[in-house]
């Protein structure tokens, strides 16, 4: 079976109705792998699985489970070398969160993104904090999780900065891998060096 074949099994899976009310869809699962890809702590692929579906799913088979969570590592894998390219990274949806934000693909994408965030949040935030929340904030506003803040409702209500956030997220996504993942001699400006 090729790779897009998988895929096609396994947003199948991820887009059905069976699964738990917060069990992440396909378009969702692609955020949270990406911000997994960047994060700087690796989350075992257990742990992700499981907080992924919420609650086992009920598969058919042994076979099946095996083969939703090989493709889901797969899936993960391809991001992470999407992402150390010198390419955007491709997002599964439109970057635009259209008349109605909530029904949005983008906006999935990005609470999925934050869901992998919140596995190891004090590990995206503990050596550079106001960057990383710099980098993250488009992010933020698209997922609509924080819109009860009052900056995050400003921020909100004016549809065209949103518009103009949500394009920046590709970039956005490759800046964040760099900040975490980059060797350490090259982007001295990145990172402060521990004498």
């Amino acid at each position: 079976m090729s790779f897009a074949e998988q895929l096609s099994h396994l947003q199948a899976f991820l887009d059905a109705d069976e699964l738990h009310d917060e069990a992440l869809d396909y378009v969702a699962a692609h955020g949270y792998l990406t911000a997994l890809s960047i994060c700087p702590d690796r989350v075992p692929e257990r742990e992700w699985i499981d907080a992924l579906f919420a609650e086992p799913p009920h598969y058919r088979s042994d076979a099946e489970r095996e083969e939703i969570e090989a493709t889901l590592v797969q899936l993960q894998a391809h991001i992470a070398r999407q992402l150390a390219s010198d390419d955007d990274p491709e997002l599964p949806c439109a970057l635009d969160l259209g008349d109605d934000p909530d029904d949005s693909d983008l906006r999935g994408w990005c609470i999925g993104f934050m869901e992998g965030v919140f596995l190891r949040e004090a590990a995206w935030f503990d050596d550079a904090e106001d960057e990383v929340s710099e980098l993250l904030l488009p992010i933020m506003v698209g997922s609509g999780l924080f819109e009860e803040q009052a900056e995050f409702a400003e921020i909100a209500n004016d549809r065209d900065l949103v518009d103009s956030m949500v394009e920046q997220i590709p970039e956005l996504l490759t800046a964040l891998f760099l900040l975490f993942n980059a060797p350490e001699e090259k982007p001295a400006l990145l990172k402060p060096r521990h004498h």
